[in-house]
């Protein structure tokens, strides 16, 4: 496939390609042409005309952890958003990557190969100019197992990179890789000069519309606009100034109160409530939805059986918790696709609904486990609420669970290094990228090590099928996918529960909020009015 927008205005490109409006709102190739303010769900929700200046003051609930910088969890969406950019950027409502540093791009029939072309007019925040060697760095340094990345094996499966022009790359792969977008939608592009220092926390330098100008750990990031930004006129803001605020009362308090204008992190039924009060909003970051799970360490003796696990599949009450902790900003699911991917089936999403007879006659057919440890994190409150909801549905069958509140920074590296004794409770991403994503990629996923222990030949058998595709949506990948299910359904080593919108509660005074798939913030055409 190939896209190549060339210079024409971004409606008149949008109006060509079809792509929705909001598909490259932020940091897309062609967003400067016109504001796109107006052209997306966003805070606000009016025609406001855009203003420039100001500082928009911002309450995440958990600290960044530099380490983490390419996980994908905790603050690390707030500040990737802000001041790192990828080669492409999917739309919120599909699979089909559009241009960001990479202007257009040719991937060869076979799908051993992808030449994309850069921009040319694109320097990283310390002047430098952006060149096809950055690109090369940041996917060789994105698959070094060092930095955790949940997409390393994809860019691992890079076998060459031809940087012979300082503005096109050709990237040659060891097979087919259905999901090569999905990895240039995602792994940032860094600054070698200082990757030393971003481990360490002490700079983070992009090529993004904000520049992170100082940190105070544990309490504050603050990002001025970037000066040199390659989109004309663009960021609005001058400044973006990150408080964090652990305590979920204190963050809805700040919001109130003015302090801040725009919370992260908050329960449902505030975000509910302030969608309902004068003065503010809730944005739902729908195409970026997040799943909630339940995880097994199938190794420890008492889950290894999976009738144990099929028994707590059968008593979880799905419905019980996306209405009252996630107030039906999301649904029910089985399987972990949301709706709109391509590996959603609904016969097959319905096959462990609940059944507490069924959950009972299962595990009468094996040992029933002792006092079983279910841990969560503190970071978001509806861990807690989701963990006290299954507690009591296993209790229904006679399984009893000691809860175990763990905090953000040691619960990924339990979830990374898989050292949970029993279950645990937290959210999945990647399940609305391409599929095979998921089961090559994710730390609870990975067919060949996972956060479960669980090992399958059948399993990795089907994630490599389904992984190594052309065309990560077409008939093919599809029949693959539906193998996946197949086997996830037939390992219980994760229990879905269900799908939900990440929400953000503003001030109506902001504007022009856009995001990733990624449930990266993007500030790139906000503004205050």
């Amino acid at each position: 496939m190939s896209s190549s927008p060339g210079p024409l205005g971004r409606r008149n490109f949008l109006r060509t390609t079809g792509i929705a409006a909001f598909a490259i709102l932020g940091t897309g190739a062609l967003a400067a042409c016109t504001s796109a303010v107006n052209e997306q769900k966003s805070a606000g929700g009016d025609n406001a005309t855009p203003v420039r200046g100001g500082t928009l003051k911002v309450g995440v609930p958990t600290d960044l952890v530099p380490a983490n910088i390419l996980t994908n969890t905790g603050t690390v969406p707030v500040v990737v958003g802000l001041v790192y950019e990828t080669l492409v950027r999917y739309p919120n409502d599909k699979l089909e990557p559009g241009p960001s540093l990479a202007k257009s791009w040719t991937l060869a029939p076979d799908g051993l190969s992808l030449a994309l072309e850069l921009r040319d007019d694109v320097k990283f925040h310390s002047g430098r100019p952006f060149t096809a060697k950055d690109v090369e760095f940041s996917l060789r340094t994105y698959a070094d197992p060092k930095w955790s990345a949940q997409l390393k094996s994809t860019a691992a499966a890079i076998t060459e990179y031809d940087i012979t022009a300082p503005h096109r790359i050709v990237l040659k792969f060891a097979h087919p890789v259905g999901n090569i977008f999905d990895l240039l939608d995602t792994a940032p592009i860094l600054d070698s000069e200082t990757i030393d220092q971003l481990a360490t926390g002490d700079k983070f330098i992009g090529t993004g519309p904000f520049e992170l100008v100082k940190r105070t750990p544990n309490t504050q990031l603050v990002f001025e606009k970037n000066t040199r930004y390659w989109v004309p006129e663009r960021p609005y803001l001058d400044r973006v100034e990150v408080s964090i605020i652990p305590d979920s009362q204190a963050l809805v308090n700040s919001l109130k109160s003015g302090q801040i204008a725009f919370a992260s992190g908050l329960n449902y039924r505030d975000n509910e409530n302030f969608a309902k009060s004068d003065g503010f909003t809730t944005v739902s970051y729908d195409g970026a939805e997040l799943q909630i799970y339940v995880g097994v360490n199938v190794a420890e003796p008492a889950l290894a059986d999976v009738k144990v696990r099929q028994a707590i599949a059968y008593a979880i009450d799905r419905e019980r918790i996306i209405a009252e902790v996630f107030r039906n900003a999301g649904y029910p699911v089985n399987l972990p696709w949301p709706k709109s991917s391509p590996a959603f089936d609904a016969t097959r999403n319905t096959s462990l609904s609940r059944d507490i007879a069924k959950a009972e006659q299962v595990l009468s057919q094996t040992t029933k486990p002792p006092k079983l440890t279910l841990s969560y994190e503190t970071s978001l409150p509806y861990y807690e609420a989701t963990a006290q909801i299954v507690q009591a549905n296993l209790a229904e069958i006679g399984i009893e669970v000691t809860l175990d509140p763990i905090e953000p920074a040691t619960f990924v590296k339990r979830l990374i290094g898989g050292d949970f004794p029993g279950l645990w409770v937290t959210t999945h991403s990647w399940a609305q990228f391409t599929p095979s994503t998921l089961t090559v990629s994710a730390y609870p996923f990975n067919a060949r090590k996972n956060a479960s222990h669980y090992e399958s030949p059948a399993y990795l058998a089907a994630a490599d099928a389904a992984w190594k595709v052309i065309q990560g949506t077409g008939p093919e990948a599809i029949k693959a996918y539906q193998n996946v299910s197949d086997r996830l359904l037939e390992g219980l080593f994760l229990i879905e529960i269900g799908v939900h919108h990440n929400q953000v509660a503003t001030s109506r005074k902001v504007h022009g909020v856009s995001w990733t798939k990624r449930r990266e913030t993007v500030l790139t055409d906000a503004f205050l009015a």
